[in-house]
């Protein structure tokens, strides 16, 4: 408490700056980016004709419904109904696109609007939606502490990491939340891969959410850590009032 209110009457953040903009700016332009995506993969089907998307199943990482035939249509090959998202006004049809290159698009993966295959698949549908939220999160919660593991460790409260940082355990505690949120996914998907479990379209999303979210702090804290913005090492508040010390190895 005492130490809050002499931050407030020095207007130092708890990282030891005077501000945290930077922070702000990079996590609600995380929230902003995925966000569109994600209420995009949603709107468009939506707003294109009932059943005009037909069941894709195609490559990730790869162009396979560009076109209708000739180059970049593997994923029209051998089949009656065929779909070609360069054929879609220039919104749906970016968005298709984006689906097309970064997904796998199997339709017993994928959810149906208004008849119409959604862009990308459940788990992608998760990821995005959960890396939003971390961005989200990370513009409220998180601050600049010179390194990317203390900048993601700074979404949480300093009491809780207290101990933590008086042990040096920070290093640890940030692998091992990082695998908590990882974990999820790693089982969901390993486990579909490896055996003949099949996972669901509940199961997807919601392993993908938890990635998402650790996935989206990480991708904030990244863009966020500069020590450039401290005069040394040892201006970084850090927990349990310790302070970062660089020590400089003899020859």
């Amino acid at each position: 408490m005492i130490k809050s209110i002499i931050q407030c009457l020095y207007n130092v953040e708890k990282n030891g700056l005077d501000q945290r903009t930077r922070e702000i700016k990079v996590g609600m332009w995380i929230f902003g980016i995925f966000g569109f995506f994600f209420v995009s993969f949603f709107f468009s089907p939506m707003v294109l004709p009932a059943e005009f998307v037909p069941d894709l199943d195609a490559r990730a990482n790869a162009l396979d419904y560009m076109t209708e035939d000739g180059l970049y249509s593997s994923g029209n090959d051998g089949k009656d109904e065929k779909f070609a998202w360069s054929e879609l006004d220039l919104y749906t049809g970016f968005i298709y696109a984006f689906g097309d290159f970064n997904c796998h698009n199997k339709a017993e993966r994928s959810w149906e609007i208004n008849g119409n295959q959604m862009p990308v698949c459940t788990r992608d549908l998760g990821m995005f939606f959960g890396i939003a939220v971390g961005g989200y999160v990370f513009s409220r919660r998180g601050y600049n502490r010179w390194t990317i593991k203390d900048t993601c460790l700074s979404i949480f409260p300093d009491n809780w990491l207290a101990e933590i940082y008086r042990k040096n355990f920070r290093t640890y505690a940030w692998l091992a939340i990082g695998t908590i949120f990882c974990l999820p996914l790693i089982i969901d998907g390993f486990t579909q891969l490896l055996t003949s479990y099949e996972s669901n379209n509940l199961m997807r999303p919601l392993t993908g959410v938890a990635f998402g979210i650790g996935f989206g702090i990480l991708i904030a804290a990244t863009y966020s850590a500069r020590p450039k913005f401290f005069k040394s090492a040892g201006e970084v508040r850090l927990p349990s009032g310790l302070r970062f010390e660089l020590v400089n190895e003899e020859e």
